[in-house]
């Protein structure tokens, strides 16, 4: 059946005839401001409800995670096992059960680590020289040398990683957050994540899902331009009329209908996107930046893709007020990150080189600014790297390993120098203190200030959390 433009059109319903008529004529001037207005840092930056927490005196009041895609090998990094240099190429057995579903188990065949590992001078943790700039800074860090997971493949491992499950997906760790406190800055969003290539499960990662849409991530695109339509594309007063002008029509459509909220939400992203034309490209925009700042990331200064361009962008984010920021690390998406399965995992060294300096950089230019004692900053991946290798004896691959691995923690509320956490002596089990991602979870919001226990939201009838029936917080890292 044929409808009219009128009649399917609820802003026309809404209007009277005179007023319709106007919108019509002056559609084509609207279509700039609409293109500004509904850009990802407008959706995203919507003044908040109230917010639910924080439930208790926070230690930290903003984070960044640094998150490595594809699982880097914990007994190459964080968690020195002189047993496998020692038993290289020996045999410990049959797997108890195929790594592979379909495939026959296979004979493990210890495997030494490519990097050596050495203290660090302040505190004796031992890192390994894949990364001997954060080795240099670990002092300032509590390595978590008991991480454990529940799943192998690396799209459910990275969506439990950012959202506490495997199966179904969920409001991720950034989207809780920003729902759970109050915004810092109402001119910025509250959760950005900075990805130059999307990870495993794409947006899914940072969406806030059945959470009011206000708390999903924005991404950031590493580059020359990382937002869409922050450039005005007419003159500021033609700009303003135009956004007046679609707010009293919103407001008329929504004067004659119950309260919708996620048509307030649009309407009132028109109000703000001038806000944000005003300030996210300064944030963004590391022109400002000094040259010593550049040599101490390691960054060129036209470089605006690389990793130490992203950290120190994140490290302007959190300046200006922005709750959450993550950088994702993957090179070029799913084909070239740290997976090490069926491939040499000395293709860490690619990685590490990439991210090492600037990660290192962004410890020490936070505590340089007054910033490190406010922020919490996690360095992570989705699992770890199986301890023998891979594809039989003399081969150079190391698998997924969900049962082990390594993560740290650095600043606001962090107790410093410390290792959590033991492995057993080849690095394929936790025999004491294991950080299940409920756990980890658990004390990323309480250094935040929020119970991981009462920060819930009631959905389809049931009161939902992060982490789900589970978690506990890891007390002997916090400070």
């Amino acid at each position: 059946m044929q409808h009219s433009t009128h009649d399917s059109n609820p802003i026309a319903n809404s209007l009277p005839a005179p007023a319709w008529r106007r919108r019509e004529i002056l559609q084509a001037m609207l279509a700039g401001a609409a293109g500004a207005a509904f850009s990802p840092w407008s959706s995203a930056a919507q003044p908040k409800v109230d917010a639910v927490g924080p439930h208790f005196a926070a230690q930290a009041k903003q984070i960044i995670v640094l998150y490595m895609s594809g699982g880097f090998s914990h007994v190459d990094s964080f968690d020195p096992k002189p047993k496998l240099s020692k038993d290289h190429d020996q045999s410990i057995g049959m797997e108890a059960r195929a790594m592979d579903a379909g495939q026959p188990k296979v004979e493990r065949f210890l495997k030494a680590p490519l990097w050596k590992f050495r203290p660090n001078r302040h505190s004796g943790v031992e890192v390994s020289d894949l990364f001997p700039h954060i080795r240099d800074v670990i002092h300032q860090a509590a390595v978590i040398r008991s991480m454990n997971s529940d799943h192998r493949d690396h799209g459910e491992a990275t969506l439990q990683l950012h959202t506490g499950s495997t199966t179904v997906a969920m409001p991720s760790l950034g989207a809780w957050l920003s729902y759970g406190l109050p915004t810092l800055n109402a001119n910025l969003p509250s959760h950005v994540v900075i990805a130059e290539f999307l990870p495993y499960n794409g947006p899914q990662v940072w969406d806030a899902n059945f959470l009011p849409a206000v708390h999903r991530g924005v991404r950031i695109l590493p580059g020359d331009e990382p937002l869409a339509h922050l450039e005005p594309r007419q003159p500021k007063a033609l700009q303003n009329l135009e956004i007046d002008l679609l707010q009293e029509l919103n407001q008329g459509h929504l004067s004659q209908r119950d309260i919708d909220a996620q048509w307030a939400a649009r309407s009132a992203s028109f109000a703000t996107a001038k806000k944000l034309q005003d300030h996210a490209p300064e944030a963004l925009d590391l022109s400002g930046e000094s040259a010593e700042t550049f040599k101490q990331y390691g960054a060129k200064p036209d470089d605006r893709r690389g990793y130490a361009a992203q950290c120190i962008m994140a490290r302007r984010l959190i300046e200006r007020g922005v709750r959450f920021v993550e950088v994702i690390d993957s090179v070029g998406a799913c084909r070239d990150n740290w997976d090490a399965a069926h491939r040499d995992v000395a293709s860490h060294k690619k990685y590490a080189e990439r991210v090492d300096q600037p990660a290192a950089a962004l410890l020490q230019d936070l505590k340089q600014r007054g910033l490190l004692d406010q922020t919490l900053v996690v360095f992570c991946t989705e699992f770890g790297r199986t301890p023998w290798a891979q594809d039989g004896r003399g081969t150079k691959g190391r698998s997924h390993h969900p049962a082990a691995f390594s993560s740290w923690l650095a600043g606001a509320g962090v107790k410093p120098g410390v290792v959590h956490g033991v492995t057993d002596d080849i690095g394929d089990r936790v025999v004491d203190g294991m950080v299940h991602v409920h756990d980890f979870h658990a004390t990323i919001l309480h250094l935040l200030g929020l119970d991981h226990t009462r920060l819930t939201y009631r959905f389809s009838g049931r009161d939902f959390r992060l982490t789900d029936v589970h978690g506990h917080v890891v007390r002997e890292i916090l400070s």
